[in-house]
């Protein structure tokens, strides 16, 4: 990536992906359900991804989390991707996007 907006368009291209991985138990994205607190890119293109999970005890973690390294690390332009597991501050419903909550009856 040589300049600012091809480094913008490497971040749009990892929102597309994220909005592509959906959290087995729930029929929405990880992006809309608002599990993801931060996308950082350095100007290496090495990617961190900074999400949680509904419940800190998800059965589904290990492969949930497996699946975002993959899939951003399959990206052009990405060097390394580096998925980060956080609880704070806890996920909660109002993290999710208004389509979302309206796609789940919590509107």
């Amino acid at each position: 990536m040589e300049n600012k907006m091809d480094f913008l368009q490497l971040e749009d291209e990892i929102v597309k992906v994220l909005k592509t991985i959906f959290d087995p138990e729930i029929p929405v994205n990880i992006y809309d359900l608002g599990l993801i607190y931060q996308v950082n890119v350095d100007y290496q293109n090495n990617v961190e991804i900074v999400m949680t999970l509904t419940a800190p005890n998800c059965p589904m973690a290990d492969s949930l989390l497996i699946e975002v390294n993959e899939r951003v690390g399959e990206i052009p332009g990405v060097t390394e991707a580096k998925v980060t597991l956080t609880f704070d501050p806890p996920w909660n419903k109002d993290m999710m996007c208004e389509e979302a909550r309206l796609e789940l009856g919590f509107l």
